[in-house]
């Protein structure tokens, strides 16, 4: 853009990174201080923007000289917008008063100014009911938006309240856009804008709606689809709150409009050896193979009845819901028997879903690390028939062509022993008629507040029921002393079907008193994934004499604060080593404090362990806890 017959080319950018451009050529604006001091200008351009918000802007607890080092940024920018400016000199770019300070500048030099013209004229064109004149002029607009206002890696967290002004009027004239949009059939238009709209309101419910519509109208269900699980996940995750109302009907607004097609031309998704249309996709689907990816059924289940019941209501075919793909998101502490449970449950519901059964473990647990969303949907895709070479790089890709290989079909998808929910959201199904069984150690709340996942959690077997456990594989016992010795192994095992089945692996049985390798070892996956403080309070839980111990406790046993303790007890219990058995009241499994017993006496100095209990003993000393031990 150039100014006064060509003598300066200056171009500023602050609707997005800070840019400041010369002849084409871009510029260093200075250190972060002074950076943001000019984003301050652009952003206020016409206004005097005063020192005091300045100092503010920069600084948390102003030093004495702060009005100095305002001035000193102010002469830097100055010399960068106009080289070889005498020293002091004011120059013509940024104007100076007793109030403050203000930049000199145009719609030929300043995105913003440029940005609110185009605004303005297409406003007017609307008013006067020229609709396509103003979608002209609100189309030419948006693309100077590129971001977050002045967004730079060096600004503070808590930025100055007119760049959020700024992107507000930019999310505005999105929203508008978009309904002008659909009236004039150009949606296409409006897609990259309101991309960036809700990545930077990622929890605006109405824009995402919003986003929604205008993808299933360009024909992209598959992303809308994608676009709704991911704010779904969000929503659950930061607020722990379901879809309102709005989001819900535009999601099944998409798929009513005939269920998600491929996604080619998908952002980030790169070239594709051959695209796909819906027509193409619903032909392979015709012809694809049908997947059994189920493991072997156990021969027996004890003591699940209840819970297979609940499994069987929940899963065995569709709801009624036009927008419904039924979830049952089972958790439980390690060893508790989920996999069995689940792998059981989906060959009993294997015929209520023809067109194939999908397994995967997400080894949320394992010592080398989970499988990786994208590698497992890989593995679904081929499996369904795609050839490898025609499976997309990028996740999102991947996760829209697999949804459009579901489309229509009758599949059951196993995602087995997740760390969380995150690891699951992208091989749920996006239409109805497909059903998805999930396992993980703990609770699996996002799925259920998310995606309307039923939560069901497997309890450890009572004393008869684990009798019946050993009976089924080692036999019944003949004799009193055999069913003393089983009695024994029922108890000490603590209804843990892991740690039975172990023992009763061997013959004949042990005792029982210390632990089967594979119960330690699925312990331990549980608790290499703690951090170092998680770890170490675990390894002190066993010095707490009781069954149970309350968070304050847990406070003084670790000698930390009570936040920080909440937040630990937390941890262990998302790694299902803790549960909370009464309101603010954590245990954990004989089997486990056995574990962790045997670690603290290999980790933890005795002193360490003696210190700990005398906090813990000062702690219920207390007058108003001594009724509480």
């Amino acid at each position: 853009m150039t100014v006064d017959g060509g003598e300066t080319d200056l171009w500023l950018e602050v609707m997005g990174p800070l840019r400041v451009r010369r002849s084409g050529v871009e510029l260093d604006p200075g250190p972060r201080q002074q950076r943001l001091v000019l984003a301050l200008l652009l952003a206020d351009a016409g206004r005097t923007v005063p020192a005091g918000e300045i100092v503010d802007a920069l600084w948390e607890e102003p030093p004495a000289h702060a009005v100095n080092v305002v001035q000193r940024h102010i002469g830097g920018l100055r010399r960068l917008l106009e080289p070889g400016l005498a020293a002091r000199s004011t120059g013509r770019w940024i104007a100076s008063d007793p109030a403050g300070y203000r930049l000199l500048a145009t719609a030929e030099q300043l995105d913003l100014l440029r940005f609110r013209a185009l605004v303005r004229r297409g406003a007017a064109a609307e008013r006067a009911g020229h609709v396509e004149e103003a979608l002209s002029h609100y189309v030419e607009a948006l693309p100077l938006w590129r971001g977050a206002c002045g967004s730079m890696p060096e600004l503070p967290s808590q930025q100055p309240a007119v760049f959020g002004a700024v992107d507000r009027e930019c999310v505005d004239l999105v929203r508008r856009t978009a309904d002008l949009a659909h009236r004039g059939c150009a949606v296409r238009l409006v897609l990259p804008a309101l991309r960036r709209a809700t990545e930077l309101h990622p929890l605006d419910e109405a824009l995402h709606a919003q986003f929604l519509g205008t993808l299933s109208a360009d024909g992209k269900q598959a992303e809308a689809i994608a676009v709704y699980q991911d704010i779904c996940r969000r929503l659950a995750e930061e607020l722990d709150v379901g879809p309102g109302a709005q989001l819900r009907q535009a999601y099944a607004k998409v798929l009513r409009a005939g269920g998600p097609p491929p996604t080619p031309g998908l952002p980030g998704a790169g070239p594709r050896p051959r695209p796909h249309d819906a027509a193409t996709t619903r032909a392979r689907a015709a012809r694809l193979p049908v997947p059994a990816q189920l493991p072997q059924d156990p021969p027996r289940v004890v003591g699940r009845d209840e819970e297979l019941r609940r499994g069987l209501d929940a899963l065995d075919g569709p709801d009624g819901s036009p927008a419904a793909v039924p979830i049952l998101a089972v958790d439980g502490l390690p060893g508790i028997g989920k996999t069995t449970f689940a792998v059981h449950l989906a060959h009993r519901l294997s015929a209520a879903y023809p067109d194939g059964q999908l397994h995967v473990d997400m080894r949320g647990f394992a010592p080398d690390g989970p499988t990786d969303p994208g590698e497992a949907v890989r593995g679904f895709l081929t499996a369904l028939g795609l050839p490898a070479a025609e499976v997309p790089a990028a996740l999102q890709a991947r996760v829209g062509l697999y949804r459009s290989a579901l489309a229509g079909r009758r599949v059951l998808v196993l995602v087995d022993n997740v760390r969380d929910a995150e690891q699951a959201r992208h091989l749920l199904p996006g239409a109805p008629g497909c059903a998805v069984l999930v396992t993980g150690r703990g609770r699996l709340t996002a799925l259920a507040t998310g995606f309307g996942a039923r939560l069901v959690n497997l309890d450890v077997l009572s004393p008869a029921q684990s009798r019946e456990l050993v009976a089924s594989r080692v036999g019944v016992a003949r004799t009193p002393a055999g069913r003393h010795a089983v009695d024994q192994v029922a108890q000490r095992c603590g209804g843990l079907p892991l740690a039975l089945a172990a023992v009763a692996a061997h013959a004949p049985p042990p005792t029982g008193d210390a632990l089967d390798s594979r119960v330690r070892e699925a312990f331990s996956w549980s608790y290499r994934l703690l951090s170092p403080r998680a770890r170490r309070l675990f390894r002190l839980l066993p010095v707490h004499p009781g069954p149970g111990i309350a968070a304050p406790a847990v406070a003084c046993l670790l000698g930390t604060s009570a936040a920080e303790a909440r937040a630990l007890v937390g941890e262990l219990v998302r790694a299902g080593l803790l549960v909370e058995r009464a309101a603010g009241r954590y245990d954990s499994h004989d089997l486990i404090r056995a574990y962790a017993h045997e670690l603290s006496v290999e980790a933890e100095p005795e002193a360490v362990r003696r210190e700990a209990l005398g906090r813990l003993a000062d702690h219920y000393r207390q007058p108003d806890l001594v009724s509480l031990r």
